[in-house]
């Protein structure tokens, strides 16, 4: 069971480093940087908790 924990961590971090690919800038409205990294931040928490089933599932 704790082994769940750390895979949400990793895999949460390693869509945050994929999301710092992607240019905000040209989506989000100019000055509004706390309202992108509140974004990047639930994308890459929800991506990590879809990988992290998703290979639990799948093994």
């Amino acid at each position: 069971m704790n082994y769940k924990i750390y895979l949400y961590i990793f895999f949460s971090m390693l869509s945050a480093f994929a999301l710092s690919g992607i240019n905000f800038e040209k989506i989000i409205r100019k000055n509004r940087i706390w309202e992108t990294r509140i974004l990047v931040l639930l994308l890459s928490l929800v991506m990590g908790y879809l990988v992290t089933n998703f290979v639990l599932e799948f093994l």
